[in-house]
């Protein structure tokens, strides 16, 4: 590996130098406060008393004074008596300057021997210091100095700042890719269950990277591309480093969006830059994230000088410029494979395209497998029922059941988690957490009831129908009730009649609420259901071909997206529109026709099962076998 792929040593930044600033200015600070606290000891001591200067003078020519010793500093005297040690009185000279009489001040210059020694006795001794102010000299220099400091610290600050915004905006273009190297814990293949036909496709990747000479020698070239494309949560980032770990190459790292700016031809410049630093650690594995964001379908509505259509410009570019042998793969995600640019797509940039697809059930039984491995189960918890039940669910999907159970163990002070635990997980992760907070009132219970009884029935008797798991009339999230049916095993596809059955048991709540309150006693609790038929009948009609007479085998593509839309955009004509309501309507309407066909036949089953549910709130499969064994399929609802 070159040095650039070496994890870097911790950079100085900006930080370091406003702490640096900030010790200083501290410091400054505790000097000043201890030459106050130096001061206010040296003020401290014996207390002194003032006195007139005409008294010190007196006192200092009477021969019977007490006054020991006089001291003159400058303006001010300080006056030590006979009985004491220290300076007990103080005075100031007069206005003239003059400290007093110059016969006190000469009263002993001529005088020697013992006659000095007598006169010394009899009158002070006076001692002249040097005036040496010593705060405010050091005032005068605080006050000369600080300013200095505060404009060099100021300079200094105004310099970093410029220093900083200087090195942003160089670094402005710069990517921001993560460096993925072999210092990094490692992802194979074996951290990844489930997906076999995509691992598949990308050992092949992980080969060519291993032994690129094997390939060469047969005129073979490496790819230059491989796009991954599935549902969200199907594990797409984690195939892509688990290429990287098997390959033990550099793997840079980085989401669409993050080449996305306001100025125009940043995203370009992060572009270069990230294929630059790819291509200096050759070989290695460029891996862009939700690519969707920065490389859609260009038109000519922006024009060449958008910021996002010149970074897909730069992408291609590098992706199949003139240099052709830089060794760099580059990986890219998507759950939205319709909205990328066709030039994107084409062989020489993304030569493989690798499905990621939501997992079956063995897939999900190794996922759920890998996600309890390192967690406390008890020995009845049963792994495979929870991998059929959960039909249709994504990886992370299957990894949020299972930190949902660890929750619930712990929350209600489990050792390990039971079934109970998985099976409360599910349901908070397909449906919603259980309101028992909410007070429903007797009418609204019988409702219930009755509503999911009619769903239960109904989709019992039809013979296309999903069989029934549990209902139960305790609402969770946003609904008052939930009426589960698995299917026994994984479909890819669904026929007409397939559909038609969920149609009618969807009606089937809103059918039930007819029988047994009348016609004009229907609720809102069917809004979820109405809204769903609506959704279905509409996909049926446009977008798989499932109409009758002119509408049959027809389609709607979106123009943009080449996929139908449901929307309210209408890629068709108001005739067209005309005859798709008039098939919706006559579905939903046979899809009723056919619920209340079969509840009104089995009038005593729904009565038997709402009361069941009345009492005991929720009933799984084996509580609903022996109440939905006497329920029968009309002739008149079948499907021919």
């Amino acid at each position: 590996m070159s040095e650039n792929a070496r994890p870097k040593m911790p950079q100085k930044n900006a930080s370091n130098g406003s702490n640096t600033a900030r010790g200083i200015i501290f410091a400054v600070i505790m000097i000043g406060l201890c030459l106050l606290i130096v001061n206010n000891l040296n003020t401290k001591g014996v207390e002194k008393i003032e006195v007139p200067i005409s008294e010190v003078i007196a006192r200092a020519n009477d021969p019977e004074g007490n006054i020991k010793k006089i001291t003159v500093t400058g303006d001010n005297l300080e006056i030590t008596l006979k009985d004491k040690e220290e300076p007990t009185e103080t005075s100031r000279k007069d206005t003239s300057g003059t400290l007093y009489d110059q016969g006190l001040v000469n009263r002993c210059a001529d005088l020697d021997g013992d006659e000095l020694t007598e006169c010394k006795k009899l009158y002070p001794t006076i001692e002249y210091k040097e005036d040496v102010d010593v705060m405010g000299t050091v005032l005068n220099v605080g006050l000369t100095v600080l300013p200095i400091l505060a404009i060099f610290f100021f300079l200094s600050y105004m310099m970093r700042q410029a220093q900083s915004a200087n090195n942003q905006s160089m670094s402005f273009g710069k990517s921001r890719a993560r460096l993925y190297g072999p210092d990094k814990k490692k992802v194979t293949f074996n951290d990844v269950a489930g997906n076999d036909a995509a691992k598949q496709d990308l050992a092949e990747i992980v080969d060519f990277l291993k032994n690129p000479k094997k390939y060469e020698k047969l005129g073979a070239k490496i790819p230059r591309g491989v796009l991954l494309a599935g549902d969200p949560g199907t594990g797409k980032t984690l195939m892509a480093r688990a290429v990287a770990g098997e390959a033990n190459v550099p793997f840079f790292s980085i989401s669409g969006s993050e080449f996305a700016e306001m100025f125009v031809g940043v995203g370009a410049s992060r572009v270069r830059d990230l294929f630059a630093k790819a291509k200096k650690n050759a070989p290695s594995i460029i891996f862009i994230d939700e690519i969707d964001a920065v490389a859609h379908k260009r038109d000519a509505k922006g024009g060449a000088g958008r910021e996002d259509e010149q970074t897909l410009n730069q992408i291609l570019v590098e992706m199949d410029g003139f240099d052709n042998d830089s060794g760099v793969i580059v990986m890219a995600a998507t759950n939205r494979v319709d909205m990328l640019d066709k030039a994107l797509l084409r062989p020489g940039r993304f030569d493989r395209h690798v499905n990621v697809t939501l997992p079956e059930l063995k897939d999900r039984l190794e996922i759920l497998k890998v996600h309890f491995k390192n967690k406390p189960v008890e020995s009845d918890v049963d792994l495979e029922a929870m991998a059929k039940k959960t039909a249709g669910s994504s990886g992370a999907d299957l990894a949020n059941i299972a930190n949902e159970a660890a929750i619930t163990a712990a929350r209600e002070g489990h050792k390990a988690i039971s079934n109970k635990d998985l099976t409360e997980a599910f349901e908070r992760v397909a449906i919603g957490p259980e309101r028992k907070s909410k007070v429903m009132n007797d009418y609204e219970k019988k409702l219930t009831a009755y509503h999911e009884a009619g769903h239960a029935i109904v989709g019992h008797v039809l013979p296309n129908s999903d069989p029934v798991h549990k209902v139960t009339i305790i609402p969770r999230g946003s609904t008052g009730g939930v009426t589960w049916f698995l299917p026994p095993e994984d479909r890819s596809y669904k026929s007409v009649y397939d559909l038609k059955d969920i149609l009618a048991r969807a009606m089937g709540g809103r059918v039930a609420e007819k029988i047994i309150f009348g016609e004009d006693a229907i609720t809102t609790g069917a809004s979820s259901d109405l809204q769903h038929v609506a959704e279905l009948s509409k996909s049926m009609i446009i977008g798989e071909g499932m109409g009758s007479a002119n509408l049959r085998n027809l389609v709607f593509p979106n123009e943009a997206t080449g996929y139908y839309t449901i929307t309210t955009e209408k890629p068709y004509s108001e005739k067209t529109a005309e005859a798709i309501d008039a098939e919706i309507k006559k579905l939903t309407d046979e899809a009723a026709k056919r619920a209340e066909l079969v509840l009104k036949t089995n009038k005593v089953v729904l009565d038997k099962l709402a009361e069941a549910l009345l009492k005991q709130e929720t009933l799984e499969e084996k509580d609903l076998e022996p109440l939905l064994k006497d329920a029968k399929l009309p002739p008149a609802a079948k499907l021919y």
